[in-house]
């Protein structure tokens, strides 16, 4: 399964019997074992994927409702950790449980609450945001074990 997107690996992997309990999922409930299959190959390293249902729905092709009852059937049985992005709403980060898929080495697992890949819908954005080609500024990232050093002029006082 590869994963969609430049910033993301190309490959998960998948513990072969949590491949077999997906597939008994997919047999049992086929919109479960579908969605966790989008929220899998669109995870990156931190096993999260930010998305809306209505998102999740054009996906699958199915009505949001139908991906209400998907999402409660893979929270319910321990697939996904659900983190409400707006109270009650319907954008939410899905955590998929690094028992059952992981993009990463085994051993650089850590919590994903908080570091989900997103995905947004064109559709919902407004034409100021689609249209805009003005670059964005560019932040220095630092890395783990990595320190701040500051070099240059800076701004005048």
């Amino acid at each position: 399964m590869g994963a969609v997107g430049s910033s993301m690996g190309h490959w998960v992997q998948v513990e072969r019997k949590a491949l077999e309990l997906w597939g008994d999922l997919t047999a049992r409930k086929p919109r479960a074992g579908q969605l966790l299959l989008i929220l899998v190959g669109r995870m990156g390293d931190r096993n999260a994927v930010g998305i809306s249902q209505k998102t999740i729905a054009k996906l699958m092709g199915c009505s949001v409702d139908t991906v209400q009852r998907a999402v409660r059937d893979l929270a319910e049985e321990n697939y996904v950790q659900v983190v409400r992005m707006n109270g009650p709403g319907t954008v939410a980060a899905y955590v998929v449980n690094d028992r059952v898929a992981w993009g990463q080495p085994r051993d650089e697992l850590r919590l994903s609450v908080f570091s989900a890949t997103l995905v947004a819908d064109a559709a919902d954005q407004p034409e100021s945001v689609i249209n805009d080609t003005r670059p964005l500024k560019k932040l220095p990232r630092m890395l783990p074990g990595e320190r701040q050093l500051p070099s240059g002029d800076g701004l005048p006082p």
